[in-house]
């Protein structure tokens, strides 16, 4: 009965007393810890979001926040697990293939199977499913042979996460419903669109990033792959933003950083924490206009 009576006043150009609001979790790998700080900001505003939508890393952190865990407990299990070399090692021993053939056959490079890596080092709050978590989450992932994104709202949540995450020439694709998924980036990197109409103020965070340089080094073979895609995925961004942006859209300073730099958490934590106060202020200005 409350939610329709909060659309009957929406309906009726009556503003309600507290704006809702839906964050966007963008790709960028170990840039992503960032994230956590945008949720902190929210969770000390006393802020619930009413949805959530990533894609790759920003599915992950996503997916953390909607089964309940508060942005404090995500940044000390990332601290106690990636950001920690002897854990990582520990956890990627227990990934070793129980044989040579396996050995041979599945670890090659691009051939990773990230839903066991997912499940090997993320929280064990995390739910097997969709259906369990408290909050909606929109996991984004790119159909390979569709040339489209997949929403993934429902199902296999380790499935589907692994599936947005499966980064080009590192991971293996993730075969969803009969179908070959990459990563959820290629194709939406930060995908605040799909919260549009969902809350009062949709809040997108990037951190995809670009090539970072004086302008003279070459980059090696996987600098040039990684930053090929960074400066795809900002050109994809940038038409999007002209096309319609969201109420807030924040960059956290966190360029500097690459891809698979997961042991520097705690140097990503304490570089973007002042992202924080950006959100506060942002989220604040937002909330003002809206109950004017």
């Amino acid at each position: 009965m409350q939610k329709m009576n909060e659309h009957s006043a929406l309906a009726a150009g009556k503003p309600r007393a507290t704006p809702t609001v839906g964050v966007a979790l963008g790709a960028g790998g170990a840039r992503g810890f960032a994230h956590i700080h945008v949720l902190e900001a929210l969770e000390e505003l006393g802020i619930q979001p009413v949805a959530i939508a990533g894609a790759s890393i920003g599915a992950i952190i996503g997916a953390g926040k909607a089964c309940g865990m508060s942005a404090a407990e995500m940044r000390e299990h990332a601290l106690e697990t990636m950001g920690n070399r002897t854990a990582v090692l520990n956890r990627i021993w227990s990934l070793r293939p129980p044989s040579v053939k396996h050995a041979l056959g599945g670890f090659r490079l691009g051939q990773f199977n990230l839903e066991r890596i997912l499940r090997a080092f993320l929280p064990e709050r995390i739910p097997a499913d969709f259906s369990e978590l408290s909050l909606p989450l929109k996991v984004i992932a790119t159909d390979y042979y569709g040339h489209c994104e997949r929403v993934c709202e429902e199902g296999d949540l380790y499935q589907a996460l692994a599936a947005s995450a499966a980064i080009p020439a590192l991971f293996a694709p993730v075969n969803l419903d009969g179908r070959l998924m990459i990563d959820g980036g290629i194709f939406n990197p930060v995908p605040y669109e799909h919260l549009f109409g969902l809350a009062d103020i949709v809040i997108g965070v990037d951190i995809v990033g670009g090539p970072v340089g004086t302008g003279l080094e070459l980059p090696n073979r996987i600098e040039s792959l990684f930053g090929a895609s960074q400066l795809m995925m900002q050109s994809h961004l940038a038409l999007k933003l002209k096309l319609g942006a969201p109420a807030i859209f924040i960059r956290p300073p966190v360029n500097g950083f690459g891809v698979l730099d997961f042991l520097k958490a705690r140097q990503i934590f304490e570089v973007s924490i002042a992202v924080k106060d950006e959100v506060k202020r942002a989220v604040e200005a937002q909330f003002a206009l809206l109950q004017a």
